[in-house]
């Protein structure tokens, strides 16, 4: 499913970016003039990479650490807590055994960098809404 919902993603990107191309008369000078368009071509040197968890998802909560400009963690939507040392290239699931659910908020400690403060529970306002089940260090 979440190999599914990442690859429509990435399709309906490549969609919108070729059709914004393609209509624009002031990014595609072709176009404007009648001449047709060899899709082929305009996307045979796109590249599509991954730049998060490979569990989709929502994600409210995301906080650097100061002087470790790499350094993320993200909380995510029923997925934990995340962490990248590589600014977002890889992502590693750090809540796994720990907690889990929902994740609402989280912040890195002023005093400690290893040290983080989650709060579970979306805050989102809709209808299928995840409690939370705490606040853990």
């Amino acid at each position: 499913m979440e190999s599914i919902n990442r690859g429509f993603g990435l399709l309906l990107g490549l969609f919108v970016l070729l059709f914004s191309v393609l209509l624009s008369p002031q990014l595609n000078p072709a176009s404007a003039q009648g001449k047709e368009v060899d899709m082929e071509v305009l996307g045979a040197d796109l590249e599509f990479r991954c730049i998060g968890p490979f569990r989709g998802g929502r994600s409210a909560a995301v906080t650097g650490v100061q002087g470790k400009p790499m350094l993320f963690y993200m909380g995510a939507t029923g997925g934990g807590v995340w962490k990248t040392e590589n600014g977002g290239s890889t992502w590693k699931n750090i809540s796994d055994g720990y907690f889990g659910g929902s994740i609402g908020a989280i912040a890195v400690s002023s005093s400690h960098p290893n040290v983080l403060y989650v709060g579970g529970g979306e805050v989102t306002v809709r209808g299928n809404v995840s409690p939370g089940t705490g606040i853990y260090k």
